[in-house]
């Protein structure tokens, strides 16, 4: 890795230069917008994740969304991620998931790592944006954090060396740094942003985050007109809390962008508001990445925005703009006007009363 003999100059932040010039890969122009009924894999999850999941189906159906919902079961207490799931999203090619529940310390694969790994989605996508009229500690945050989601830390191999000493081993590879930093630097060119930010510790873990490095600098070659800058992980983190207008789309390895995209998140009120997606080739997967809160679930009292915003992303991915532009306005305005909030958001409505009132604002 000839690139790793300059990391040793790497500080904190640093402008990409004198990088090999690669042709820049061509993109098609955005999708007409799309009127055709298709079928989405539904997998509505534990605790709270099947009464949000009926708050979306309800907002959907009033949107005139033509869509038919597969629904599939996946849980820990039912074997996990099984062929009918497998062969649900690789045939609709999209889903709609609620949280999922992983029992810590018992040996359980992450079902969420299981499917992500099933379907080779390399890219998680968390948009982090200021709710007009909800205030919170920051104002007009617009943060996008595009995370590496199948290797890194996250691999999964790890093994107990001996009593009291277990080891864990992260992956790097040039194959998926490239790929999701090419996705970055797409994502920033459609939606007209400005820098993408290769976050790392390659000062630190040099072969690693500096191989992360070395694919990211050769990908921002080909998109000259979008700045590229490179920052150390806590430096970052500092800046993030300091002023997070600094910084627009952040692409990272599996750990770090885990970490980084929930302090984005509580930048806007939290995980409850924030949605997520997972891009892979073959197959994308939109999810809520809260909790299942089992103490509050059944009890009409769950927050569905984090779904129905993960909703609407799946709906721009598949080009219904318009329909994802009337569900995304009626969720901002019921926000906004505050008199149908649920309980995490400082209301005393219950999740049936919020998901009406959005249904109310739909035009």
């Amino acid at each position: 890795m000839q690139s790793l003999k300059n990391l040793k100059s790497l500080s904190s932040t640093s402008r990409v230069s004198n990088v090999q010039r690669l042709p820049r890969r061509k993109y098609a122009t955005a999708p007409t917008e799309r009127t055709a009924p298709f079928t989405a894999t539904l997998i509505a999850g534990d605790g709270i994740g099947p009464e949000i999941s009926v708050a979306v189906e309800k907002i959907f159906k009033a949107a005139q969304v033509p869509v038919t919902w597969e629904p599939v079961q996946v849980s820990a207490s039912t074997g996990g991620v099984n062929n009918a799931v497998l062969e649900s999203v690789k045939k609709n090619k999209v889903a709609l998931k609620g949280p999922l529940a992983t029992p810590i310390g018992t040996g359980h694969t992450s079902l969420n790592l299981a499917l992500r790994k099933a379907f080779s989605l390399y890219a998680n996508v968390r948009p982090s944006i200021s709710i007009p009229g909800y205030k919170t500690l920051y104002d007009n945050v617009d943060l996008t954090v595009i995370r590496e989601n199948t290797e890194g830390e996250y691999s999964g191999i790890e093994h107990n060396v001996q009593p009291g000493l277990a080891e864990s081993i992260k992956v790097i590879t040039s194959e998926a740094s490239t790929r999701v930093a090419q996705y970055a630097f797409q994502y920033a060119h459609q939606h007209k942003r400005h820098t993408v930010a290769a976050i790392h510790k390659a000062t630190i873990m040099k072969m690693s985050d500096g191989l992360f490095i070395d694919s990211c600098r050769k990908v921002a070659a080909r998109w000259p007109h979008i700045k590229y800058v490179e920052k150390t992980l806590d430096a970052t983190m500092l800046q993030l809390t300091q002023d997070p207008s600094k910084l627009d789309v952040m692409v990272l390895p599996n750990l770090y962008g885990d970490i980084v995209s929930d302090l984005c998140a509580g930048f806007i009120g939290g995980l409850g508001l924030t949605p997520s997606a997972n891009i892979g080739k073959d197959a994308a997967i939109f999810e809520a990445v809260h909790g299942t809160a089992p103490d509050i679930a059944g009890q009409n009292k769950a927050n569905p925005t984090a779904l129905l915003l993960s909703g609407v992303m799946m709906l721009r991915h598949l080009g219904f703009y318009t329909k994802a532009d009337s569900i995304h306005a009626a969720v901002m305005q019921t926000i906004r006007e505050g008199k149908h909030l649920t309980g995490d958001l400082g209301g005393k409505s219950g999740t049936n009363e919020f998901t009406d009132a959005i249904i109310s604002k739909l035009k």
